[in-house]
């Protein structure tokens, strides 16, 4: 961790910014949206499956128009971007506070995945990507906690702000923070664009030998390593948004009081931020590959708990172990794809892995409310989700023989 006060002294104005995106990101992630998941069935009477087949749906779409609107990130300036996106966040959140059938919550979903969980993170990631290289991981770390500090405040103030102004006003006040705060301090701290060559910001230099020539979108997807890589990007987004998204369905099953979620996701905050940070560290260390085999260790064994426990312990063990996964993968999968696939067409690359997070996000709840809905044991279902962490580690072993092996084998740029 040495040189960290310095390397953020220096370079605060674009780690604000990114981690600010990640922050207000927070209004389309799935844990902010399931805090109004009661409200929402009662009033477009809407059963667990039926409302997870609609955000699932929502969801789905948005990873697909992800695919092409992330590229770009590759033809026009980060600040620009980010201002554009943050305005169409807004409103879509102005369309949930008027939302008024079940089509257009749909469509208002969709809007909210699109561009609070995609582009906003997108937007973040993809910047560290390009304008950092032999601190990368550093930069990816301490720009990525932003989740956790939207998992940390919003639950509990969202359940203050449901009940003193109604849920309908709540996402008015975060269509008002958006334009008022997001927007102005974002765009000015990101306007002035980041190089790794900045003349007033100089990084150390790379290991030449380490450098990769820059593939393109189409020659990533005709690469098998790049498909395998995938199971490792689905399971947290998956995992995480179904426990997110069925929260109040655990709350059922389990006799647990909602100020105990609301609780646990401070848990879930701190150790993400802490094991983004080493993360980070050991991937500017050692290479992102170094944490391919381990990263879902934790989250399986979080599912474990979870899935086998009656008790109010195990949500508090599973955010603990889901944050430990989490915080490895901000740090892995920020630097990965710019370590294996170069940073020319980083934001075409990161626009397929992103939708493929997306999409992973969808079919979580769609799949667990069609289980529960059917009577299939959630906590089994957990079982099942920590038996295929287990499975894609140990895949993920071969993949980084393979990808060392290519490192090594490809001529230096």
């Amino acid at each position: 961790m040495q040189g960290l006060f310095e390397f953020t002294k220096s370079n605060l104005r674009w780690l604000v910014g990114g981690m600010l995106l990640t922050v207000f990101s927070s209004f389309g992630q799935t844990f902010f949206i399931a805090q109004f998941n009661r409200p929402i069935r009662e009033t477009f009477e809407l059963t667990d499956g039926e409302f997870g087949l609609l955000y699932m749906a929502a969801t789905l779409a948005s990873a697909i128009t992800l695919v092409f609107l992330g590229r770009v990130l590759d033809q026009y300036p980060v600040s620009s971007i980010a201002a554009w996106v943050i305005v169409c966040l807004a409103i879509a959140c102005l369309g949930m506070a008027f939302v008024s059938s079940v089509l257009m919550l749909g469509v208002v979903l969709y809007a909210l995945r699109l561009f609070g969980q995609g582009m906003m993170t997108h937007t973040s990631q993809t910047a560290m990507g390009k304008w950092y290289r032999a601190q990368r991981g550093r930069a990816i770390s301490l720009t990525s906690p932003g989740h956790q500090v939207g998992e940390a405040l919003l639950p509990a103030m969202v359940i203050l702000l449901v009940v003193a102004v109604g849920w309908r006003m709540t996402w008015l006040l975060a269509a008002a923070s958006l334009i008022l705060v997001a927007l102005p301090a974002i765009f000015l701290l990101m306007r002035v664009e980041r190089t790794p060559q900045h003349p007033n910001f100089v990084e150390p230099k790379l290991d030449e030998s380490k450098e990769v020539q820059d593939w393109t979108r189409g020659e990533v997807l005709k690469d098998n390593a790049f498909w395998a890589l995938l199971l490792g990007v689905l399971a947290p987004a998956f995992i995480g948004t179904s426990v997110f998204f069925q929260q109040s369905h655990i709350l059922k099953i389990k006799n647990w009081e909602p100020e105990l979620f609301a609780a646990s996701y401070v848990v879930l905050a701190v150790a993400t931020v802490s094991f983004t940070l080493w993360g980070g560290w050991l991937v500017d260390r050692f290479r992102a590959v170094v944490l391919l085999p381990v990263f879902l260790i934790p989250m399986a064994l979080g599912c474990f708990a979870l899935g086998s426990s009656m008790g109010a312990w195990s949500i508090f063990a599973f955010m603990a172990l889901l944050g430990w996964s989490y915080g490895f993968s901000s740090a892995l999968f920020g630097t990965l794809w710019p370590e294996v696939y170069g940073v020319k067409h980083l934001g075409s690359i990161r626009a397929v892995a992103s939708a493929a997070m997306v999409f992973a996000s969808a079919l979580g709840p769609g799949l667990t409310g069609l289980g529960i809905d059917n009577e299939f044991d959630f906590q089994l279902q957990l079982i099942i989700m920590g038996s295929y962490c287990l499975l894609t580690s140990g895949i993920m072993v071969a993949v980084v023989a393979r990808l060392k092996n290519r490192q090594t084998d490809q001529p230096t740029t």
